[in-house]
């Protein structure tokens, strides 16, 4: 099999769309493992407090596959990322506009994290129904290969929560520079 039957045979426009829809939804997924310890820090967890914050995304994840997975039956895999999208966008929007200021608020973003968490009962059937059931197997791994969010988000989100906030005024003009 060549790439360009890939090209050819299918809708190489969804099936990048799908991998780029599971690389982020990945990458939301693990933030609070990956900024775990400032996370944990900041609030002064226990580690038993730190495991449960890390552990209630992956959790969430596992019941809402389930949910989203009936979900693109009903409604289509476009219609239910787009909605999984939005609950994910508007959950981090408040995170961040209020702040995790105490451990139950991390908890909360973490069950609203598994919704990005549930990203493979919306990704591969989208990737995978637009080709011949002899390449499902090449699509759905190019399409799965949006794992690599997760190395990603362990290598950038520690670094740049790192990265000195310029949110009050003395600062501005450091950070303008």
């Amino acid at each position: 099999m060549k790439f360009s039957d890939l090209k050819r045979s299918g809708h190489w426009p969804t099936l990048l769309t799908a991998f780029l829809y599971f690389d982020v939804s990945f990458m939301v997924w693990t933030i609070l493992g990956a900024l775990g310890a400032q996370i944990g820090l900041s609030l002064g967890l226990t580690p038993q407090q730190k495991g449960l914050m890390v552990a209630v995304p992956y959790l969430s994840g596992a019941f809402m596959r389930l949910l989203l997975g009936m979900l693109v039956d009903r409604i289509g895999a476009k219609n239910t990322g787009i909605i999984a999208q939005i609950i994910v966008l508007m959950g981090m929007s408040v995170a961040w506009m209020v702040g995790l200021h105490q451990f139950y608020h991390t908890l909360m973003l973490g069950v609203v994290l598994g919704v990005a968490g549930a990203s493979f009962a919306v990704a591969l059937p989208q990737a995978g129904r637009w080709y011949p059931p002899n390449m499902q197997g090449l699509v759905l791994g190019l399409a799965g290969a949006g794992n690599v969010g997760v190395v990603i988000d362990s290598l950038l989100a520690p670094r740049l929560a790192a990265v000195p906030s310029c949110s009050t005024s003395s600062k501005l003009a450091s950070c303008a520079r």
